[in-house]
């Protein structure tokens, strides 16, 4: 094969892997929220995280090339009092003090007709991993993009609320992790 030939093939080569590469998304942490609902005392009640970084490369192109990372500050969770905060990030609870953060890394992301993907990967919290996958409603719009989705959890998987607080009846086991995540 000549030379010509094969720059000109390495250069299609070169262009077609770049052309299924995903992005690295620049995230608006002021437009992205991530919060925790449960009930307590069947009473719906819905914590937000202050402090967590999300780390997106995707391709609408491609989504099976796309990846995700969460980490979620667990003392950061503001349930609506002052006290209460300092409460869950006791040993009891999330236990911030040994586990500061819980994360979420995928290991694949597929695309699941218009506007939705689904995501498969693993979820740490306070030393314990599970494989989760969950439906994310995604839309684009010039450069820019909103991700939705929510993830239902047992608390109880992952030791969130030892000693008297595995009874359920104050307190769900039920969780479901929301998010909307704002990037471009």
């Amino acid at each position: 094969m000549k030379t010509t030939q094969r720059i000109v093939l390495a250069s299609l080569l070169g262009l077609s892997v770049a052309a299924t590469a995903a992005t690295l998304l620049k995230v608006d942490p002021a437009k992205t929220s991530v919060s925790a609902v449960f009930k307590q005392m069947n009473v719906p009640v819905e914590a937000k995280f202050k402090k967590f970084n999300i780390a997106i490369d995707y391709n609408p192109a491609a989504p099976d090339a796309s990846k995700a990372s969460v980490e979620i500050e667990t003392a950061s969770i503001d349930i609506g009092d002052p006290e209460y905060n300092k409460e869950v990030a006791k040993k009891e609870w999330f236990n911030s003090a040994q586990f500061p953060k819980a994360t979420f890394v995928s290991s694949s992301i597929k695309a699941a007709g218009a506007g939705k993907l689904t995501v498969t990967g693993k979820l740490s919290i306070k030393g314990k991993t599970s494989d989760v996958t969950f439906p994310l409603a995604f839309k684009a719009d010039g450069g820019k993009y909103a991700f939705d989705g929510a993830l239902p959890i047992k608390r109880l998987t992952y030791n969130i609320g030892e000693g008297e607080w595995k009874d359920t009846s104050m307190v769900a086991d039920e969780v479901t992790i929301k998010f909307h995540v704002a990037a471009q």
